[in-house]
């Protein structure tokens, strides 16, 4: 990995709207082609950041439900092409990757995937990595955002300003 090409923000939300602002902001800025990783133990506001996202670009106006056990959501996209939401915590096996069509989605629209440590190899280097972390209070979360494609520290450079403001 080139350090130099590595890209990283760090942000602090106080509470869910918080977390759930810094998604939507981070939305706008996503294009097809786009994979997003998201990590973080459990409770740290994966759901939270995944619906806030997804209902901000998505043409479909309906409840946002975790894939946890249908593994695969999609969603149409307001300028068209398809979100893909993953959740791989339930898969043991690389192989189960294909069958569910990560691939697929990695060629089509923008893909987000929460617990994404099995298909690491999978995935593509540009891809952005958001680690959910706990803040110094129960509500608050510490967002820390890295990537390596070049198109990131302009985005990431974008939000921090954002969330800042």
């Amino acid at each position: 990995m080139n350090e130099t090409n590595y890209i990283t923000c760090q942000l602090t939300a106080v509470n869910e709207e918080a977390t759930a602002a810094i998604a939507r902001s981070l939305a706008h800025m996503c294009h097809s082609g786009d994979t997003l990783l998201l990590e973080g133990d459990v409770g740290m506001g994966k759901t939270t950041f995944a619906r806030s996202f997804i209902s901000e670009i998505s043409s479909e106006k309906t409840d946002i439900t975790s894939p946890t056990f249908t593994l695969l959501q999609t969603y149409p996209l307001i300028d068209g092409g398809t979100l893909w939401h993953f959740d791989l915590y339930r898969l043991k096996h690389r192989e189960e990757l294909v069958e569910i069509g990560l691939h697929e989605a990695l060629e089509n629209g923008i893909t987000l995937i929460e617990w994404p440590q099995l298909a690491m190899s999978e995935l593509p280097d540009s891809a952005l990595e958001i680690t959910l972390l706990p803040g110094l209070t129960h509500d608050q979360r510490i967002f820390s955002l890295s990537g390596m494609a070049p198109v990131w520290k302009e985005r990431l450079g974008v939000l921090k300003e954002t969330m800042d403001a």
